[in-house]
């Protein structure tokens, strides 16, 4: 079948599950780029001459750059042919990645430029989920997306170990080196694998980018949405920038165990796919308070076992990824009903929020640690999804 002709008509065809597997693959090693540095920052800063207070900085402006990217390129999902557009993206990718891999000694400033495209660049991930969307039946929507998003969020969650046991045999900069060949790779897969898909929608860029501002004006559902999941992504990104530290210098873990650590947390991806069948099945108010108690609780957790032990740190981070992926999940289905031609752009307004709440929770992580230990970024980071949680329960008791 003709690729735009399949793109046109969604309904009819779906999508194969060799397309679900690929777009979640595709997904996955895109999004993981931006979690690479988060466990070697501490090998990364001294080696380009960042102080150890600057060192969560890699992280933030990574994140920072990826909300940037939300933002200013995602909404182009509503307005440009959306193949090419990601295809043009993880060029960016691959060629700031192989930047940072040659960065020499004692460039960190010129590293935290390279850190900031990396993450504007990688944004693909954020067109190829509505694509799916649009492709996928509204029968089967919630279950596609928790599918592709279980592929995104085990990127998320492997990045981790990966660039740890990478680093520990070969060095850092072998992680950003490796990362963009698999960019190169993934590059391929897009432009010989994914549908054409051109939006109907037709608008300048400044017109475009100020229909967001009237989509968060016209859906209170989008505006609670986001600021739960900021929250949430906030105590997220503190949680995984502080807990090597914690490994490292409290626990005296090696990158090669810290790599074995971060690879437990992976079991939390599975709350993708079952969030998205919830959502189908209409409990996504019910799986979206299950995962705001639950991200607090897990926190708070860490503060119960002797010692603050690293079976109790690994147990908080397996609840803690999976509330925060559960709720994004839910949260993610029902932004994207809210306006089917729009989808692009509520997928960028809502995920800008939530990686503006990740680079603020990464960017406190190296300094709250080292004032307040892991007790202060435990009580910090379980008062952000509690905020959540209130806010939840107050629109709630008003419906």
């Amino acid at each position: 079948m003709n690729p735009s002709l399949a793109a046109a008509q969604p309904a009819a065809t779906g999508l194969s599950r060799a397309l679900v597997v690929l777009l979640a693959f595709c997904c996955g090693a895109i999004v993981a780029n931006i979690y690479y540095a988060q466990p070697i920052v501490g090998l990364i800063a001294p080696d380009l001459g960042l102080s150890t207070e600057h060192a969560s900085l890699i992280v933030s402006l990574t994140q920072l750059g990826y909300a940037l990217g939300l933002l200013l390129l995602v909404p182009l999902a509503d307005l440009l042919e959306n193949r090419r557009l990601m295809v043009a993206t993880a060029v960016l990718a691959c060629v700031s990645l192989l930047l940072a891999g040659t960065s020499s000694s004692g460039q960190g400033q010129l590293f935290l430029g390279y850190a900031l495209l990396i993450g504007f660049s990688s944004v693909a991930v954020q067109m190829l989920i509505p694509l799916a969307a649009h492709l996928a039946p509204e029968q089967q929507r919630g279950r596609v997306v928790g599918n592709i998003m279980g592929g995104l969020l085990l990127g998320i969650l492997l990045a981790r170990p990966l660039s740890s046991l990478v680093a520990d045999h070969f060095g850092w900069r072998a992680v950003f080196i490796g990362a963009a060949g698999v960019m190169l790779a993934i590059i391929l897969l897009l432009a010989l694998t994914l549908p054409q898909r051109r939006p109907e929608h037709k608008a300048s860029y400044a017109g475009l980018m100020l229909s967001l501002l009237t989509l968060l004006r016209r859906y209170p559902l989008l505006r609670q949405r986001s600021l739960y999941q900021a929250l949430m992504f906030a105590a997220f990104s503190l949680y995984w920038t502080a807990v090597p530290m914690a490994l490292a210098g409290e626990h005296g873990l090696s990158q090669s165990q810290i790599a074995v650590f971060a690879l437990v947390g992976a079991v939390g991806a599975f709350a993708a796919p079952l969030a998205g069948r919830l959502a189908d099945a209409g409990y996504a108010r019910a799986g979206s308070l299950l995962a705001l108690l639950l991200a607090p609780a897990a926190l708070l957790l860490g503060l119960t076992t002797p010692g603050y032990s690293v079976i109790g740190l690994g147990l908080t981070g397996v609840l803690l990824d999976f509330a925060v992926q559960m709720n994004m999940v839910i949260g993610q289905r029902e932004v994207y009903a809210l306006d089917p031609a729009s989808r692009g752009r509520l997928n960028a307004v809502y995920m800008t929020s939530i990686f503006l709440g990740g680079a603020l929770g990464s960017a406190v992580a190296s300094a709250l640690f080292s004032q307040f230990g892991w007790q202060g970024v435990a009580l910090v980071g379980a008062g952000l999804p509690g905020l959540g949680l209130i806010a939840f329960m107050a629109k709630a008791s008003r419906s």
